[in-house]
């Protein structure tokens, strides 16, 4: 069985990564892009999928584990009886712009060093490599090496994919697997080097994994130096930013949501989706923690991945998209696989990249308004460009603007994209709103021909519909979707989009009901997963959704039961912050903080109950919200005034 989630760690090389276990366990791997399929995948089964322990042989009395500095480089200690033994786990950066199979020539690479710290330990590792999420047995072939006639190795190809391994040890190959037992003692090391390549090309050479481990130790560190961040959670926020840059796919600046697939949100339930892509609603909140943490450069590499990603029409604009812009993200189910602790089904691709979501449109027009407020330089695809945005930008602005005027009324899927009936959000709605408001800004802001005088009016308009019909009397707040006479957790974005001001009793009732009811063991659960709607209920701005469905379901058309979602609890630390309940915000934020596992990483979800986290993990979402939240803490508790910087926006 897989370790717990919070038991692993995240190596990468900014274009795909690796799950380390806290028992020295490699057990996810893809290759050669983060959305590849896994040639490691025993975290979603058994060693039979494809897995690479490296672990003291019999009793091990102490594990002790961090990254080296402000890095991406693990250091795992294993105290035995006899010794002291470190494993040392990295994957060199491949630092420029090139073809699929790595950059500047180089291939994705996994190195392990285990270097003696002290008397004597007895180590044994076993390598197990599978294809296409460990469904192909490669061919192998071996290199030669051992036994004093240079470096052990062999070549395992399958498919498109190939490998080869690289070792100081002769690793022993039987029943599928290749196994070695050895011996280090103070001062010696063995190290491995596994690297992907496509099947139908030489093999990449050997490298020098102890000059790359020193060139990646001092990458990672001079990236991590250029945070401007210095306030009191200056090693959250800078492993949380180290995380993102982890999570980045250099050649485009796409960012991935997670690096895995399937990692469930409830042990045993069906909820188990691939987040291997790039969300357009990480758009806002990913853009303004690099900018407030002093990284413009990976900020613009992400805004003109986003405008070319859904550059054409705007009714085929996607929620998400592939790490290079791709748009095809079929849902398929991996019925080999057996999923994380029974979780199943596993699932590669993602449905939800078809469905409406509403609110997409106002992240992505705040986005817009971010970009040319704040003055970050962007390329463009095209000449021209108005002062702060570029012209494309603008052209595709208008029409993204353009399309919410058409849409804006009709129900949509949601922001958790749920696969039950169509509704009227009103987080939707106030997206909505959001994308024409910062329109009538951009208008004003770039001095364009347009009028922005229809475009108030249109956001008016909007304003009211959401007020007359997404807020309760009954019920003192806003509610999930209009007539449902729910609370959510996207309600808490209203006021940190401007939809209304922090002194508005409805935002400040709508806040206090979502901490009151939602707000379970300390944490923000999204909205209630066991209460039942009615299918095809009319909103009063629009007809009723036409979608065939069952009588009655659940919001999302889904099983009951999942976990606290950390981001919307980050939210409530925000919306603390804009209220001025500093206390409050900061015992919560502190609270989050605390979940971080042994090496500063949080996954989507928690679990109170078991003192578990759930979901795909390390999660993009969760340590955004880590990052805004502290800098919005921190602004308001050093300069005693209330910046939340969730959106930079003048308050309705």
């Amino acid at each position: 069985m897989a370790a717990r989630i919070e038991d692993y760690a995240l190596i990468g090389d900014t274009g795909t990564a690796a799950l380390v276990s806290r028992q020295g366990s490699i057990d996810w791997f893809c290759a050669p892009r983060f959305d590849s399929g896994a040639c490691l995948a025993a975290l979603l089964g058994s060693r039979r999928h494809g897995q690479w322990a490296m672990a003291p042989v019999g009793v091990c009395e102490r594990i002790e584990r961090s990254y080296r500095g402000d890095t991406l480089v693990l250091e795992t200690v294993f105290t035995t009886p006899t010794g002291e033994v470190a494993v040392i786990d990295f994957m060199p950066v491949r630092a420029a712009a090139a073809d699929p199979t790595g950059r500047d020539g180089a291939a994705p690479t996994i190195v392990r060093i285990v270097e003696g710290r002290s008397g004597t330990a007895s180590m044994r590792t076993e390598l197990s490599l599978r294809f296409d999420y460990g469904s192909i047995v490669p061919w192998v072939q071996a290199l030669g090496g051992g036994d004093g006639e240079g470096p052990f190795g062999f070549r395992a190809v399958g498919g498109a994919d190939g490998l080869i391994v690289h070792a100081d040890v002769e690793l022993t190959p039987s029943e599928l697997h290749h196994s070695a037992v050895f011996t280090v003692g103070a001062g010696e090391r063995r190290t491995f080097t596994l690297s992907w390549f496509p099947s139908h090309l030489p093999s990449p050479p050997a490298i020098d994994a102890v000059a790359v481990l020193a060139d990646t130790e001092r990458w990672w560190q001079d990236w991590a130096d250029h945070c401007t961040y210095d306030g009191p959670w200056r090693a959250e926020v800078r492993r949380s930013l180290l995380t993102l840059k982890g999570l980045t796919y250099a050649p485009t600046g796409g960012i991935v949501a997670a690096p895995t697939t399937s990692l469930p949100e409830w042990i045993g339930s069906v909820r188990n989706w691939d987040y291997r892509y790039c969300w357009l609603r990480d758009a806002t909140f990913t853009l303004i923690a690099l900018i407030d943490a002093g990284h413009v450069e990976e900020a613009t590499a992400w805004s003109d991945w986003l405008r070319r990603a859904i550059a054409g029409s705007p009714e085929k604009m996607q929620i998400m998209y592939g790490v290079a812009g791709e748009r095809r993200l079929d849902e398929y189910e991996v019925a080999w696989l057996p999923g994380y602790e029974s979780s199943a089904p596993v699932r590669v691709g993602n449905a939800a990249s078809g469905q409406f979501q509403l609110d997409v449109y106002g992240e992505v027009m705040d986005m817009f308004w971010t970009t040319a407020s704040r003055g970050l330089p962007q390329t463009s695809t095209f000449s021209g460009r108005h002062e702060g945005l570029p012209s494309d930008a603008v052209d595709l602005a208008r029409m993204l603007a353009d399309h919410v005027r058409t849409v804006w009324r009709q129900p949509d899927d949601g922001i958790w994209e749920v696969r039950g009936p169509r509704q009227h959000f009103v987080h939707s709605k106030v997206m909505a709103w959001v994308a024409i408001d910062r329109w009538a800004r951009l208008v004003e802001h770039l001095g364009l021909d347009d009028d922005p005088a229809p475009w108030r009016a249109l956001a008016d308009e909007i304003h009211a519909d959401v007020c007359a019909f997404g807020y309760d009397a009954g019920l003192g707040a806003f509610t999930q979707y209009y007539g449902s006479g729910s609370l959510d957790a996207s309600l808490l974005m209203m006021g940190l989009v401007g939809f209304l001001p922090p002194t508005d009793p409805r935002l400040v009732a709508t806040i206090d009901a979502v901490a009151r009811t939602l707000l379970v063991d300390g944490f923000v659960r999204r909205y209630e997963t066991t209460r039942t709607v009615p299918v095809g209920l009319p909103g009063p701005s629009s007809p009723t959704d036409a979608r065939a469905d069952p009588p009655a379901a659940t919001v999302d058309g889904l099983p009951p039961g999942e976990g606290s979602f950390l981001l919307t609890t980050f939210w409530l630390v925000d919306c603390f912050v804009l209220l001025g309940r500093l206390d409050e915000a900061t015992e919560l934020f502190e609270r989050l903080v605390a979940l971080r596992n042994d090496v500063g990483l949080l996954a989507e979800e928690y679990d109170p109950a078991s003192g578990r986290l759930l979901g795909n993990f390390p999660q993009a979402f969760s340590h955004v919200g880590l990052v805004n939240s502290a800098f919005n803490l921190h602004s308001a508790r050093e300069q005693d005034n209330i910046r939340v910087t969730n959106r930079s926006v003048n308050r309705r």
